[in-house]
């Protein structure tokens, strides 16, 4: 078994999964962050660099899911009284879910590229366009926050949509993928058809993820009001060309943030916690983590333990859920007494599904420095009874 760097505590199925993905003979060098959950094929929190091979499993069905931050020049004070009306204002243009709820289409010149001749699914441009801007459900989201110096932060937190969801789907269905969590990763060689068809549709998602959370951080603040004074961007599902201990490598990233010395990083807590912006510094630890961090604070539960399943009642024959591990009036009452006026979410969501972001930022300790800290104050997420199959 190659061995590969853990931080933080794992349960053994995604212990395995990662040892799993590092049983490839190119696998060169591998990372389990502590913010690390099952995955499918692939852990979430899990870095792998192969010499000669990209693993879709290991940039996953969300491709170039990622988190973007700005600074505003607007005071929280200022505007926390009008929190409730801002949320909704919010909801009004930004989509969550599946589908779109306002009439406002988003156009780019992303739409005239030779990408998706080159991924081979220029069939999906109109899908993709009506989906651009758009949020979806599970966990992304916009927030708004109040740092330490009292300014107010948008952050969101989104990938590609159905565009990534379906390049996936077609690249696994083409590399004869099997179907499941705990199964082999799907990995394509770099230098055929297949690999380069495949980081085509990649360099697509991402351009695509990149273009609607600047679209919507841009629709938020002209709610809000004030000048952007600091942004930071970045994906933590993908596939990077580089180089480590001289050697050049695919590093796919699932749930997991670049941080190389110098380089931001937005990282979210769960909807009642405070976020970051953290930095890469320069160490041998740095170097051995193929310079990478958390990207948010990692589930400790399904979401099925923590809103309950359905079971038919035998006798109605109608499906009631059964409680989870998590309880509405606790969920409500830690989301008070934060402070922060949430709209939309479910338990599956709720801050107790979640790790506490500051141990698991401890456990990377001398790889990346705080900048800010991030208090959230409001919450927008795709309700409760929003279906959306291309959540992560």
């Amino acid at each position: 078994m190659k061995d590969f760097l853990i931080y933080g505590k794992h349960d053994e199925n995604t212990l395995a999964q990662m040892t799993t993905c590092m049983a490839f003979d190119d696998a060169a060098a591998g990372v389990l962050c502590a913010d690390g959950h099952l995955g499918y094929a692939h852990p979430i929190g899990g870095v792998v660099g192969y010499t000669d091979h990209i693993s879709i499993s290991g940039v996953g069905f969300d491709i170039a899911c990622g988190n973007m931050a700005v600074r505003l020049d607007a005071r929280a004070d200022d505007i926390r009284p009008q929190v409730g009306k801002i949320l909704a204002d919010i909801a009004a243009v930004v989509s969550f879910g599946v589908g779109r709820s306002n009439d406002e289409k988003v156009d780019h010149d992303l739409f005239d590229s030779r990408l998706w001749e080159d991924a081979g699914v220029p069939e999906l441009k109109t899908m993709a366009r009506n989906q651009l801007g758009t949020v979806g459900s599970g966990n992304h989201y916009v927030d708004l926050f109040e740092d330490d110096a009292g300014f107010v932060w948008i952050g969101n937190h989104f990938g590609s949509r159905g565009l990534g969801h379906k390049i996936t789907t077609k690249y696994l269905e083409l590399a004869g993928a099997k179907d499941g969590m705990l199964v082999p990763p799907a990995l394509v060689p770099a230098d055929d058809d297949l690999g380069r068809g495949y980081m085509a549709g990649v360099e697509l998602g991402g351009l695509y993820a990149y273009a609607g959370r600047e679209w919507v951080i841009e629709r938020v603040r002209k709610i809000i009001g004030g000048n952007v004074t600091f942004s930071v961007h970045n994906h933590h599902n993908w596939c990077w060309r580089e180089t480590h201990n001289g050697i050049d490598m695919w590093v796919v990233r699932k749930g997991a943030t670049p941080a190389f010395p110098g380089q931001y990083g937005f990282v979210g807590g769960s909807m009642g916690d405070d976020a970051v912006i953290l930095r890469g510094i320069d160490s041998p630890l740095s170097k051995a983590s193929l310079y990478s961090t958390v990207h948010g604070a990692g589930r400790i539960m399904s979401r099925t333990e923590a809103r309950g399943r359905f079971v038919r009642d035998p006798i109605t024959k109608k499906k009631e859920r059964q409680p989870g591990r998590v309880r509405h009036d606790e969920w409500q009452n830690w989301i008070r007494d934060k402070g922060v006026t949430l709209i939309g979410a479910d338990l599956d969501e709720a801050p107790q599904a979640y790790r506490r972001l500051p141990e698991v930022l401890a456990a990377h300790a001398g790889t990346v420095e705080i900048m800010h800290t991030l208090h959230p104050f409001g919450v927008i997420m795709a309700g409760a009874n929003e279906f959306d199959p291309y959540k992560d």
